[in-house]
């Protein structure tokens, strides 16, 4: 029974005595990372230099930081993974207490020269400054970067626009041959990743990130590399209150000016100010768009149009204006001319009155020489003659008064009569017009 126990306890003592502790540092002292490891970062990590080194690349949106049109510049912050295999590089994870990877840092080994075809500026950025190694050679890196990129885009449906714009991954010195980069993640992985960790997008909605991969050949050798296409859709609502709807109610403002009556000069003065505000929205709308582009954008059709239907409707104003002034001017030449005729009958039927009464005067100087039947006579003719003078005198005031007037129906109220035509058949042709334009543009901006 002794001897059983005592067998027990060296079985047990020998087992503890040979469970083994194990650390990182193992497994870098054992792969020789500490002493002399420019065999790990000076070339290509391959045992055989036929063969390539095969980069998987994968790519998160964290954040869409701008989209700047004027300067065509495409800002994102991505998380950018990166996994290829170092044939240099391997342990049994058994003979290290299972550990299966390490992280070590990134200057300690070689890394694929990939950069980014579009970016205009270097990433400042904090960077991880370590990389994982696992058992089987396999290193992963991941980083995290503020991408400053130029991307080409269409701004012809500001500002109900998608935009698209890329980022393109490959190596600066290795070609086809050397190294092979493929996405890790398809797109539509890629996509669903992205939405998941975004974290801002501002005036912008993320839609989709679309993956391809392309190459280009140049001095006899092929070079491959991914193309990462963010697309994005603008939020409107911003742009739309602050300058569609101004400009639309500005419009509305100059159709309602139509009921200002035309001879007053408040009309005039309305529609002056109302083309200056619509000059403001437009400095507005230059520092948004971009000075070079394609097509003309929409925004800017809509602007151009809506300010041309302005200027047209002053201008229209000005010449009723002016045909409404010359009527007002030929009623009061008309004016003039009857108060004129009435103070020549006033005097004419003076004189008649005068004469009359020299005839009396003459007739009493002599009474003697007279009998009395020819006074009577006298008396009586003398009568006859004033009215007969009064009727005539009466009769051509009448017909100097109907042919003013006839003269005013042919010069003056033809003024106003053609000004009354043109305003109501310009009001027709712009309410015409603005109905259609916006139908139109609405279409085009939809579409």
């Amino acid at each position: 029974m002794m001897h059983l126990a005592f067998l027990l306890l060296i079985i047990f003592t020998d087992g503890s005595s040979s469970q083994k502790v194990c650390s990182y540092q193992d497994v870098v002292e054992y792969l020789n990372f500490t002493g002399d490891n420019s065999v790990f970062k000076m070339t290509r990590p391959v045992l055989d230099h036929k063969r390539p080194t095969v980069v998987q690349l994968d790519i998160i949106l964290f954040a869409l930081l701008a989209v700047i049109e004027k300067t065509q510049t495409f800002v994102p912050f991505i998380w950018v993974i990166m996994k290829w295999n170092n044939e240099r590089i391997s342990w049994d994870p058994a003979q290290f207490c299972g550990i299966t990877q390490i992280s070590i840092p990134k200057e300690m080994l070689w890394k694929p020269d990939l950069f980014i075809y579009e970016m205009t500026q270097k990433d400042e950025s904090p960077q991880n400054p370590y990389m994982y190694v696992s058992y089987d050679g396999t290193v992963s890196s991941e980083e995290e970067m503020k991408v400053v990129s130029t991307c080409e885009m269409d701004v012809h449906k500001f500002p109900f626009d998608i935009q698209r714009c890329n980022i393109s991954i490959g190596s600066a010195v290795h070609c086809v041959d050397e190294i092979r980069v493929f996405p890790f993640s398809n797109s539509s992985r890629a996509t669903q990743f992205s939405r998941e960790v975004i974290r801002t997008q501002g005036e912008w909605e993320f839609l989709q990130l679309t993956i391809t991969s392309q190459n280009f050949t140049t001095d006899d050798r092929q070079w491959e590399y991914l193309i990462y296409t963010f697309t994005m859709k603008r939020r409107p609502l911003l742009h739309v209150t602050n300058f569609l709807l101004p400009i639309l109610f500005f419009l509305i403002l100059d159709l309602a000016s139509f009921f200002i009556e035309d001879r007053r000069g408040e009309k005039l003065g309305f529609k002056v100010t109302i083309l200056l505000a619509i000059s403001v929205l437009l400095l507005i709308l230059n520092d948004i768009l971009p000075s070079m582009s394609n097509k003309t954008p929409l925004i800017a059709t809509y602007c151009i149009v809506i300010f041309a239907l302005m200027l047209l409707s002053l201008l229209e104003t000005i010449l009723v204006t002016y045909f409404m002034e010359k009527d007002c001017a030929s009623k009061e030449t008309l004016r003039l001319r009857e108060n004129k005729q009435d103070t020549f009958v006033t005097e004419e039927k003076r004189e008649t009155c005068c004469l009359s009464s020299c005839k009396a005067s003459d007739g009493e100087k002599h009474p003697e020489l007279l009998p009395m039947v020819q006074e009577v006579n006298n008396s009586v003719q003398a009568r006859e003659s004033d009215t007969l003078l009064l009727i005539s005198g009466q009769v051509k005031e009448l017909q100097n008064t109907l042919n003013l007037h006839l003269i005013w129906r042919q010069d003056g109220g033809k003024s106003g009569l053609l000004a009354t035509r043109i305003n109501r058949a310009f009001f027709i042709f712009y309410i015409t017009t603005v109905s259609l334009f916006l139908t139109l543009i609405f279409i085009a901006w939809t579409t």
